[in-house]
Order: C-alpha cells, then sequence, then structure tokens
C-alpha cells in the first residue's frame, strides 16, 4: 500500500515540475530557434561589401564618319554613234582609241548626188527670190495682183524648204563626235556598206572619270551632292573626287543608292570598268572614342555603355556607333563628363551600388591613343 502512494507521489511531481517548466516559455530557446537568431544578429552587424570598378572620363572629340562604298569606275559619258541613213561608208579617218573633239568627222558614207541636190536647190531658190523681189516692185506700183504676188511668196518658201531638205541629206552621210572623247570602239570598216541606224563606233568620255557605288538606306541621309569623297583603285592609285550625284530611288533588288564620284582624269589613263572603293566624309559630329571592350549589352541586348553616378550607382547608356576604326569606336549618346566604366562593366547590373576606383594609367593611355589617330588628322 505504502509502495502505491510513492509511485503516485512521483508521478503527480513530475507532472507539476514539467508544467512548471512549460509556463516559463524557456523551452522556445532549445534547438534551432536559438540558433537561428544568433546568425541573424550576425548578419545585421556584418558591413556590406561592394563591388570595385575602374571608371574614367574618356576623351571627346570631333570626328568625321568615314563610308566605305565598293564600285567601279564608269566613263563620264558613252555615246555610240549610228549611221543616219544607209550608204556605203567612203571615209572612216579615226582609229580605235584615238581621240576627237567636238564636231570632228568619224565616218563619211558616200553622197550619191546629194551634193549635186544641194547645188540644184540653191540655184531654185536663186530664182525663186529674184521672182519674188519682181513681184513685189509689181505689186507696189499696182502692176500685179495680190493673188499672183502670193504665189511668188509661196513659190519662195517651197524653194527655200527644198534647200533645207537637201542640205539635210547631205548632212547625214556624215557621223560626227558629239563632245571631246576617246574612240573606244570601231564596228564597220571602209568600203562596206551599212543600213541606217547601223551602229558605227562607240565614244567615251573619260574626264572626269566617275566613280560609281550602292550606299544603304542608313548612310543616305548622311551624305549629300558636293561631299569630298577619295577613291582607291585596285592598282593601289588613290584620287580626289566630289559627290556629283545620289540617287532618290533605291534599287529594288538591293535597297541600295547608287552614288556617282567625279574626279579629274585629264590624260585618260584611268579606264571605265576599273574596281574602286569609294572612302565617303561627313559632316564632323562630336564622338567619345573608346576600345570595344568597354562596350556591352544591357538585359535586353542593346548595345552601350555602363557609367557610374555621383551617388555610385550603376547606369546604362546606349550608343550610337558613328564610326569604327582599327584604333577606337567614335561613338555618340554618352553624356558630358560621365563615369564610364572601362573595367568590370559586365559584372555590375543597372541600379547597382559599386566602389568606383580611377583607372590606371595603362588604361588611360588606352583610352588617350584610341583618340591620337584623328586629332592628328
Amino acid at each position: 500500500m505504502a509502495k502505491l502512494k510513492f509511485h503516485k507521489i512521483a508521478a503527480v511531481t513530475v507532472l507539476v515540475a514539467t508544467a512548471a517548466w512549460i509556463a516559463t516559455g524557456e523551452f522556445s530557446s532549445v534547438g534551432s530557434a536559438s540558433q537561428e537568431a544568433k546568425p541573424a544578429a550576425a548578419q545585421e552587424e556584418r558591413p556590406v561589401v561592394l563591388k570595385t570598378v575602374q571608371v574614367a572620363v574618356p576623351p571627346r572629340l570631333e570626328h568625321a564618319r568615314t563610308i566605305h562604298v565598293s564600285g567601279r569606275t564608269e566613263a563620264d559619258k558613252n555615246a555610240v554613234m549610228a549611221a543616219r541613213i544607209a550608204g556605203i561608208v567612203e571615209d572612216l579617218p579615226v582609229e580605235e582609241g584615238s581621240r576627237v573633239k567636238e564636231g570632228d568627222l568619224i565616218l563619211r558614207l558616200e553622197n550619191e548626188g546629194k551634193e549635186a541636190a544641194v547645188a540644184s536647190a540653191r540655184q531654185a531658190l536663186a530664182q525663186r527670190e529674184a521672182e519674188a523681189a519682181a513681184a513685189e516692185r509689181l505689186a507696189k506700183t499696182g502692176n500685179l495682183a495680190s493673188l499672183q504676188l502670193d504665189v511668188a511668196r509661196a513659190n519662195l518658201a517651197a524653194a527655200r524648204s527644198a534647200l533645207e531638205q537637201a542640205q539635210a541629206d547631205l548632212d547625214r552621210v556624215a557621223v560626227r563626235a558629239p563632245f571631246e572623247a576617246v574612240v573606244d570602239k570601231i564596228s564597220v570598216e571602209k568600203g562596206t556598206a551599212v543600213m541606217q541606224g547601223t551602229e558605227v563606233a562607240t565614244l567615251l568620255k573619260l574626264d572626269p572619270i566617275v566613280a560609281a557605288g550602292e550606299v544603304s538606306e542608313r548612310d543616305l541621309g548622311t551624305i549629300k551632292p558636293g561631299d569630298k569623297a577619295e577613291v582607291r583603285l585596285v592598282n593601289g592609285k588613290t584620287l580626289s573626287g566630289t559627290i556629283r550625284h545620289v540617287s532618290r530611288a533605291a534599287s529594288p533588288q538591293t535597297r541600295t543608292y547608287r552614288v556617282e564620284v567625279v574626279a579629274p582624269n585629264p590624260e585618260g589613263l584611268i579606264p571605265a570598268g576599273m574596281t574602286a572603293e569609294i572612302s565617303i566624309k561627313t559632316d564632323m559630329v562630336e564622338t567619345v572614342a573608346l576600345p570595344r571592350s568597354v562596350v556591352t549589352l544591357s538585359n535586353n541586348g542593346e548595345l552601350g555603355i555602363r557609367a557610374v553616378n555621383e551617388a555610385g550607382e550603376v547606369h546604362f547608356y546606349p550608343i550610337d556607333i558613328i564610326d569604327d576604326t582599327p584604333e577606337a569606336l567614335y561613338l555618340a549618346g554618352i553624356p558630358q563628363d560621365m563615369q564610364v566604366i572601362v573595367a568590370g562593366q559586365d559584372l555590375v547590373t543597372e541600379g547597382e551600388k559599386v566602389k568606383a576606383e580611377q583607372a590606371d594609367a595603362a588604361t588611360i593611355r588606352e583610352l588617350a591613343s584610341a583618340a591620337q589617330p584623328q586629332q592628328e588628322q
């Protein structure tokens, strides 16, 4: 009986002790709760470590973009001469490669009595002029009816017309140069018969020489007639020229626009059809010269640079590439005195706070050397 009471007393004692412990709430400090609280406090006390980037203010300079266009040389004028009437080639005073001036004879056909027709028409005209003059005198004295005077005047006009027609027929036997040129090709021989419209010779005017190429839609708005251009030929010779014409209608196949550059060729040594590279200088604009390594992409895939503002925050700025040269990229769209990130730009994001340090001497020299070629020009 006594033993049963002891166990009851022990159970009651344990129950009371457990209830008292639970009431104190100290059990919550056991296990994960107490361990979680300590790291949180430690994190609050730990300082935030910022990423370090190198920044520099790039030089700003005036730069003229160069547009490179592949093309070919062409003659300033190209004329295919043709026989105006049928006949036999009587005279062919030129050879292929010879130079002719405006009005020089290229070819003459046998006149076949056309000179005699001109002489006869001229004599008939002289007779009609005399008759008309006599009729005018008689009409003034009242000795000739007005109807007869009108007939005399009509006969005079018909005689003049006949002479003009005979002279035109005679002129058609000759083919003359319409401008100063080089005879590039002769298609007939002396003594051969030709039909009306037969090609007899091809003339080329090579001074000035024309370099023609095609520019893209993007470049069309940056060039205009009168702009200076440089033409480099396949044989290494370089010419200085001027844009003469920029087409306002695109090629349906390539969506490009024809541009013509003219350059002096007084000796005619540069032929038509030679491969050429045309370099066109655009207007000067303010740019920033940067190495290609500085340019990066935004989260949306847009090309630009990252820079740090006064608060140490990273911002992305889209750029416009004005020119791409072996030395550097010439960019527009970068604000004045902007601290451009030149090292570490791909490791930070927009809006992130960073520690900005000025670029080292080697990086500064690289930025300066990128602008040096243009400044020397």
